[in-house]
């Protein structure tokens, strides 16, 4: 199961879904060769007319007007669009500092809302605007999208970023998301849209898909009011009897199918932000805990709800010396095996077989529990999951033994459990120490390479 980026983040791969939406609106304007700075400025100068509006029919034709401006930029003119909305659409320095200083000698809650409007850009009421226009969410999604990718190179950005993050968190909070069971009657363009979204474990074509939706098989999804047929993140969800330790059975579409009414365990063996725009919006955790509780309903006798996900950082660490600590664990051997996965070279999953075997858990298991981004874990799978309320239950050797799996974490796959009794307790401890919830023997095992490394730092201080 993917993580919040590794699992997160299948963004779409074809830009039809917008297409549909505005080829009306292009088909009325006026036709011209988009991608100079003068398509970008008109475009700047439809916005600030949208802002000057106050009548809601004219602003709803002045914000058609400006989207459909917007979408004839090609990438050259967008920069320049970016550009001008950060300069133009910002908010004003002696305004803030004005508003800061009144509230600083007299912190009223008149001042406070008197700063509050200081510091909010007006790009922020400019996007709220954009929203009179028929599939303007959609839009600013993509826009988002684009944005995104030119954050590295253009950090002064950031701002117009956040400004977008900001409204999404409320326009596309729990209480606008419609959860959906998918299945092989849903419609023919949410089901193309699993195929082509999937960022976890591809999807084979339709009949690969067809038994992922199986009897014992459960999809869901969330959808959004504005986006109807438009999947924000899905799950996929296994029937099993007993913890599953291996993905290859679950993709596997020749694979037969149990009586669901039998199964002890759901599970979640895939999970996929299908928007790269909503970047940071969080839907996971809302998802993972209805879904449990549904499925709780519809079987009584599932005791288990567990994921089976990847380690997607592993290798990596392996490869880089792991924190440095444990450096002298990792054998030449090993730390050759981890570079010619990295690099894709094909090896058999026998290469590991052996004394390595014991070593490669150890170190996984220190991993997930000791190897640190600041106070959280360093593996994204694992900051999602434990911040979710999960535990971390158990390693599995081979659990993915496809070539991205050997890549990643050398085949080894984990099961987080959520138990319902417990995922508040956990979360709340994870939230406020960073305790990680782990069973007794993920602990042990990661405790025989956490002892080795603190018992030679001893010797080596005395």
């Amino acid at each position: 199961m993917p993580g919040p980026i590794a699992d997160t983040m299948g963004a779409p791969r074809s830009p039809r879904f917008f297409e549909r939406i505005f080829r009306p609106w292009r088909q009325s304007a006026v036709s011209k060769r988009p991608g100079t700075a003068r398509d970008a400025l008109h475009v700047i100068s439809l916005c600030h007319s949208l802002l000057s509006e106050r009548g809601e029919v004219s602003g709803a034709r002045r914000a058609i007007q400006v989207l459909t401006a917007y979408q004839s930029l090609d990438t050259a003119a967008l920069e320049i669009f970016f550009d001008r909305l950060v300069e133009q659409f910002s908010p004003d320095p002696s305004r803030v500092e004005r508003a800061a200083g009144a509230y600083a000698a007299d912190p009223s809650q008149v001042n406070l809302v008197s700063l509050q409007r200081a510091v909010e850009p007006p790009r922020q009421e400019l996007f709220r605007r954009f929203n009179m226009a028929p599939g303007a969410i959609a839009v600013l999604v993509e826009m988002r999208a684009r944005l995104l990718r030119t954050l590295a190179g253009r950090p002064e950005r950031s701002g117009l970023d956040a400004d977008l993050e900001h409204l999404f968190r409320s326009w596309f909070n729990r209480g606008f998301l419609i959860l959906q069971r998918i299945d092989w009657r849903t419609s023919a363009m949410v089901l193309e849209r699993l195929i082509e979204y999937e960022a976890v474990h591809q999807i084979q074509g339709w009949r690969d898909l067809r038994r992922r939706l199986g009897a014992d098989r459960r999809c869901y999804a969330f959808f959004h009011p504005a986006l109807p047929d438009q999947p924000l993140i899905f799950i996929e969800v296994a029937l099993t009897h007993g913890l599953a330790g291996h993905v290859q059975p679950l993709l596997n579409p020749d694979e037969a199918v149990v009586d669901p009414a039998g199964t002890d365990c759901a599970i979640f063996y895939s999970i996929t932000n299908c928007h790269q725009g909503l970047r940071g919006v969080s839907f996971g955790n809302f998802l993972i805990k209805q879904v449990a509780e549904d499925l709780g309903r519809e079987f009584p006798r599932l005791k288990t709800f567990a994921t089976l996900s990847p380690i997607p950082g592993f290798t990596k660490w392996l490869k880089n010396g792991g924190d440095g600590s444990v450096r002298a664990h990792i054998s030449p051997v090993l730390a050759s095996l981890a570079q010619r996965f990295d690099r894709g070279d094909p090896l058999e999953p026998e290469a590991m077989a052996g004394e390595l075997r014991g070593t490669i858990s150890r170190l996984c298991a220190y991993y997930l529990l000791h190897a640190k981004r600041g106070n959280e874990p360093l593996d994204p799978v694992a900051r999602f999951h434990l911040a979710n309320g999960a535990r971390l239950e158990r390693l599995n050797w081979m659990g993915d033994t496809s070539g991205a799996g050997l890549r990643q974490s050398l085949g080894l796959m984990v099961n987080y459990v959520y138990r319902l009794a417990d995922v508040e307790k956990n979360h709340e401890a994870y939230a406020k120490q960073y305790r990680i919830a782990a069973s007794s023997g993920l602990q042990r095992l990661a405790a025989s390479t956490a002892g080795r490394v603190s018992g030679e730092q001893a010797r080596g201080r005395s």
